[in-house]
């Protein structure tokens, strides 16, 4: 595996993830209600919590992203 073909996959790898985390971010405040309604059938939980569970889901993805794929992408544009 070459340099240059791991600059491209932790490239693309943080452009998905970031655009899925996109997606969420768009349907949890567009469709809000509705995805409540869907989870408070499984689950007994108020709207408060489910509020702070998707950002904090959210918060700890977008961590993952930046630590996962564009730190070391940065790191390994500095160096090469």
């Amino acid at each position: 595996m070459t340099i240059k073909f791991l600059l491209h996959i932790l490239g693309w790898s943080a452009l998905i993830n970031y655009s899925i985390l996109m997606f969420w971010f768009l349907v949890f405040i567009q469709a809000h209600d509705w995805v409540y309604q869907i989870h408070g059938r499984w689950f007994a939980i108020s709207v408060e919590k489910f509020d702070e569970i998707h950002y904090a889901g959210m918060a700890f993805y977008k961590l993952a992203i930046f630590l996962l794929f564009l730190t070391p992408y940065l790191a390994i544009r500095i160096v090469s």
